[in-house]
């Protein structure tokens, strides 16, 4: 009998651990944001101010808002428009990274009104826009330097430092708490009294992650808003940030396009995130940014024929598809990132591409991004290694991810009731299950 009561009494306190952790897990879901409502199908796009019209302007880049509307742009991520440093500037104008004044505007761009005058022609649309913020460092010339010299990170010899290699720029320490209140009072300042609707951080997992909770916390209290992470790294997704990079990913596809690897290489990084990120978070997908464009080659120099491919695998396969400016009318050069250098706009040749991807993205639930949509379904295929093929809810997606044509057919599926939304170089039997696709060509076909 003791040893009965014994063996029931462990299993009472199993059922209670077992309680207590689902109280946990319950108290973890609960503390989880869900990423605001209006983004759960958008699509964002970033915009370089200086580069975008011969003014450089935010009066300028305003007069584009309609188009953008109209190409089915959701939300605008300014890249910073903050005043540049003097002090160790590279090269004439500098970088937009080196942040002189976080409450001003760079009057290279116009005046704070343009600014507000940009942020109410956005809402008027039924846009949203976020900023660009960089957090982890300032120019050498911003009055903190001289003001809070305790605010700055140092080294051994107590002299201030750079981060990296970035020379113009001198490295925050957040071991201050001077710093952090003043860097979430700056923040504040754009949400409350400016109104824009949240925030791209740049190098967001060089600042502790503590820090951005905190301030997501604060700027939730003004009102809800949303939150990019220059970065991956799952922790900043579980309070701080909606979104974070798919860096590796945008790697991967490079390396696609190259020949380098084959497309079964993705299976891996898919699986890592289904165990490393909450459900409800959202990962970034692109083709091209500012980093790639300017430093490791224009779309066409990285992608060649695989750029549209990839372009449709981005806005289909997971949450967040990103047009760098420029893209939707094939953008060819290599932006200069200190220097004047503005987007030749000639043509817009790639509008219907990306306007038919943003539609679908728009209408088709299931692609909606975290628990909004529904997660990727791996179909296999006669030519898995080239073939890239899946399913959420009624759009299905077949990808040749290969510079040679292919005949193959997917396994267990069937294509009743199936029409093809837009398609390259794609020819099927549905009847027979045999399907051609050419070199790089894809085909999105709805149920």
């Amino acid at each position: 009998m003791k040893n009965v009561l014994i063996f029931i009494g462990l299993i009472g306190f199993g059922l209670l651990i077992q309680a207590c952790d689902n109280q946990v897990d319950s108290k973890s879901t609960e503390e989880a944001k869900i990423p605001v409502e209006w983004s759960k199908n958008a699509v964002i796009y970033e915009v370089n101010v200086r580069q975008y019209t011969e003014e450089g302007t935010f009066k300028a880049f305003e007069a584009e808002l309609p188009r953008l509307k109209e190409l089915g742009i959701d939300i605008l991520w300014m890249m910073p428009i903050h005043p540049i440093g003097l002090l160790n500037r590279k090269g004439g104008l500098g970088s937009y990274y080196s942040i002189q004044d976080y409450t001003a505007v760079n009057p290279e761009f116009g005046t704070m009104e343009d600014m507000q005058s940009l942020i109410a022609k956005t809402h008027e649309l039924g846009m949203y826009i976020i900023l660009d913020w960089v957090a982890n460092h300032s120019a050498w010339d911003h009055a903190w330097v001289t003001e809070h010299p305790e605010y700055y990170a140092k080294d051994s010899t107590g002299a201030m430092i750079s981060p990296f290699d970035w020379t113009d720029v001198v490295a925050f320490d957040y071991d201050d708490d001077g710093l952090r209140e003043a860097m979430k009072k700056d923040m504040l300042f754009w949400i409350r009294d400016m109104d824009i609707d949240g925030f791209r951080c740049d190098v967001a997992g060089e600042v502790p992650t503590d820090f951005w909770e905190d301030v997501r916390s604060t700027l939730d209290e003004v009102k809800p808003v949303f939150m990019l992470a220059e970065a991956e790294k799952s922790e900043l997704v579980e309070k701080a940030f909606d979104m974070d990079y798919g860096w590796h990913q945008h790697h991967l596809m490079n390396q696609i396009a190259k020949g380098d690897i084959d497309a079964n290489e993705m299976n891996a990084y898919f699986d890592k995130l289904d165990k490393e990120y909450a459900e409800r978070s959202y990962k970034l997908y692109f083709t091209s940014n500012h980093d790639e464009n300017s430093w490791n080659g224009t779309v066409e120099e990285r992608l060649g024929d695989a750029a549209d491919v990839l372009s449709v695998l981005s806005f289909t396969v997971g949450d967040m598809p990103l047009i760098y400016n420029g893209q939707e009318s094939g953008l060819n050069k290599r932006l200069l990132f200190f220097e004047k250098d503005q987007i030749d706009w000639e043509g817009y040749s790639k509008t219907d591409f990306f306007k038919k991807l943003t539609s679908l993205k728009h209408t088709e639930e299931a692609l909606w991004s975290g628990t909004y949509g529904e997660r990727f379904v791996r179909i296999s295929s006669s030519a898995d290694e080239q073939i890239f093929a899946f399913d959420r809810g009624n759009v299905r997606v077949i990808l040749n991810l290969s510079d040679e044509d292919k005949t193959f057919s997917l396994k267990n599926v069937d294509f009743e009731a199936y029409e093809t939304y837009m398609q390259k170089g794609f020819d099927a039997n549905f009847v027979e299950n045999e399907i051609t696709l050419t070199a790089w060509g894809y085909a999105v076909i709805i149920k």
